[in-house]
């Protein structure tokens, strides 16, 4: 019978890259921060917008992904433009993963397809 020998990988230590945010989270940051600056409360908002406070407050807090339904409701209640909310989540995300734009840009890490 053959040995079994042992396979060792040399090991680097180099710092990981962090991942990208959840466009989810930057979405309910920038959500919450829209409402904190105008002096809203999330009950106020979310009767407005017509959902549940409970569910503003975890979509808010990124637990949740919102329709674009949901996120037009939210935004109209907010009296918020989307395209400016839209371009601001934009910046947040290249800013937070130092990243320019790159339209076409191919993904750097693993990548889930969906079928």
């Amino acid at each position: 019978m053959a040995d079994i020998l042992p396979f060792h990988q040399k090991r680097r230590k180099h710092a990981e890259p962090e991942p990208e945010p959840l466009w989810r989270e930057v979405l309910g940051q920038s959500l919450r921060a829209a409402r904190e600056e105008q002096g809203g409360r999330l009950v106020d908002v979310a009767e407005r917008a017509g959902i549940s406070p409970q569910y503003l407050s975890e979509i808010e807090r990124g637990r949740k992904e919102p329709s674009s339904e949901m996120i037009a409701a939210v935004t109209g209640a907010l009296g918020v433009d989307l395209a400016d909310l839209l371009v601001g989540i934009a910046g947040t995300v290249r800013r937070l993963h130092g990243t320019s734009l790159a339209v076409g840009r191919r993904p750097a890490g693993p990548v889930l397809m969906a079928a």
